[in-house]
């Protein structure tokens, strides 16, 4: 089972300020991984040591977001991806979405994918639900608790207003999952040692000097959510060699 954990760095929360003169200010430092993000990481680990395959972590964002994926790895994620360009500056949810989505299927190979429930800088909770969208994968948001994995089906037990449901959906699929269904790992320095290696170099794919975005196709309504005519963002890789940063 190949499993990809998207994840979002965020700003260090306890360094926002709020006041009544200048609103909310931000910090300006590299900020760490969403904490909800910390909980799907576990989770995807957790069904790695249980079912076996491998575990992608995988961002939409600056240099920054390198430090939450190189945390992820020293806990036990096997290879981290970067989707970064210019072009992707300032999009909403939904275009984080259809971003996430381009990416999962130039992998290519991905079973379930796992987010957090949400970002805690934005509160929506829209990502997961748009990067399902765009795959036209089936998804179930709010997990508490990954019962069972039988072959191509998953069980979940989902979180409601009124306690919980339980689901049962097939596999490719997307889940996001609340902070109740584990208790985080902390790294060890081996392992934080390990991921400072591993998430360097040609471990982090889709750099911005080595892609460019070459169309963006409309999108189109067909029967259970918004998909692409094609691709969301058709990304072409140079060679190795070739001076595509320049």
């Amino acid at each position: 089972m190949h499993i990809i954990v998207c994840i979002k760095q965020v700003p260090e929360i306890a360094l926002v300020r709020v006041d009544e003169k200048d609103g909310v200010t931000l910090p300006t430092g590299p900020g760490s991984m969403n904490p909800f993000d910390e909980y799907a990481v576990e989770e995807g680990i957790r069904l790695k040591e249980k079912h076996g395959g491998s575990v992608t972590v995988m961002s939409c964002g600056g240099d920054n977001s390198m430090n939450g994926l190189r945390d992820a790895m020293a806990l036990g994620a096997d290879r981290a991806v970067l989707l970064q360009d210019a072009a992707f500056a300032d999009s909403d949810g939904v275009a984080i979405g259809r971003i996430l989505a381009a990416g999962i299927q130039k992998i290519g190979d991905a079973d379930l994918i796992l987010f957090g429930k949400n970002a805690v800088d934005t509160d929506r909770s829209v990502v997961p639900g748009a990067t399902a969208g765009f795959l036209d994968w089936a998804q179930t948001l709010f997990v508490k608790k990954i019962e069972a994995i039988e072959g191509r089906d998953v069980t979940v037990l989902r979180i409601t207003e009124d306690g919980f449901d339980r689901v049962q959906l097939s596999l490719p699929a997307v889940i996001s999952v609340v902070k109740e269904i584990n208790e985080p790992r902390m790294p060890s320095l081996r392992g934080e040692d390990q991921g400072q290696e591993r998430a360097g170099g040609e471990m982090v794919g889709f750099r911005s000097r080595r892609r460019r975005v070459t169309r963006r196709p409309e999108l189109r309504h067909q029967g259970r959510g918004c998909t692409c005519a094609a691709l969301a963002y058709r990304m072409r890789i140079p060679r190795r060699g070739t001076d595509a940063g320049r």
